[in-house]
């Protein structure tokens, strides 16, 4: 069955990520990767995102060699700082963090130290998206033998997959879960990410979906997004593992 036919129909776009209820892919701690900047802007995306069904949120800022050097040490202050402005707002709703981790030669000193993860074991870990990295695999492997259950971000992004599908089914069948964006079924990232992604979830390679949010044209796709009744329904009947977190 194919979930993706083409014109779709508009939706209001109000209680539309309901079904999802948890976004596990975000970038809303203020002022630590290059996601949101300040408290006021993390304020106002998960408002939106509480209005468009969005009940938990487990935010997961970089953690990248040398660009985002991040630990708790580093994120934990701007938590608190989130934390204070939800409550003085008023905004009650959970949010947790945990990390996006960019897999290179640095896992085996990461592993020496417990990974944020998402819940329990799952941790979400990203790769190259400039060109196609020959440890991928080994790197993958190791996060499993330390007792990791690795969720790969957004593998629509990794071009230099598309044209060998089988890479997907690959790294699926090797134990690794995989996280599609919101946004590139929104057709931001283009035409050739959107029907990656489109084809993931048509073969069913699919385990969860992310907002990825970072900035405001981000949060004018998701609305875009919101509107096509097609990936609405396909939202709602897939059977994303994202209630389970």
């Amino acid at each position: 069955m194919l979930f993706f036919k083409r014109n779709p129909d508009p939706v209001q776009t109000e209680g539309f990520l309901a079904c999802i209820g948890t976004d596990l892919h975000s970038h809303l701690l203020p002022a630590v990767d290059d996601g949101v900047q300040d408290t006021a802007t993390s304020i106002h995306f998960m408002r939106q995102l509480q209005a468009w069904g969005i009940r938990h949120f487990i935010t997961t800022p970089h953690i990248k060699s040398e660009r985002y050097d991040n630990s708790p040490a580093t994120l934990q202050p701007a938590y608190e700082q989130l934390q204070a402005a939800m409550r003085e707002e008023g905004l009650n709703v959970p949010l947790h963090y945990a990390a996006e981790y960019y897999l290179d030669e640095t896992i085996d000193e990461r592993l020496t130290q417990p990974l944020l993860t998402l819940k329990d074991k799952l941790v979400l870990v990203e790769v190259s998206m400039a060109f196609s990295q020959a440890p991928m695999y080994q790197w993958l492997f190791q996060l499993e033998t330390a007792g990791y259950q690795p969720l790969l971000a957004h593998p629509e992004r990794y071009m230099y997959m598309h044209e060998n599908f089988s890479q997907y089914e690959t790294i699926r069948s090797k134990g690794v879960q995989l996280q599609v964006n919101l946004l590139s079924l929104a057709g931001y990232y283009g035409k050739p990410i959107q029907k990656i992604a489109e084809r993931l979830i048509d073969a069913k390679l699919v385990d969860y979906v992310g907002t990825d949010i970072h900035h405001h044209k981000h949060l004018e796709a998701l609305e875009e997004l919101g509107q096509r009744r097609k990936i609405v329904r396909m939202l709602e009947t897939y059977g994303f593992k994202n209630q389970q977190l």
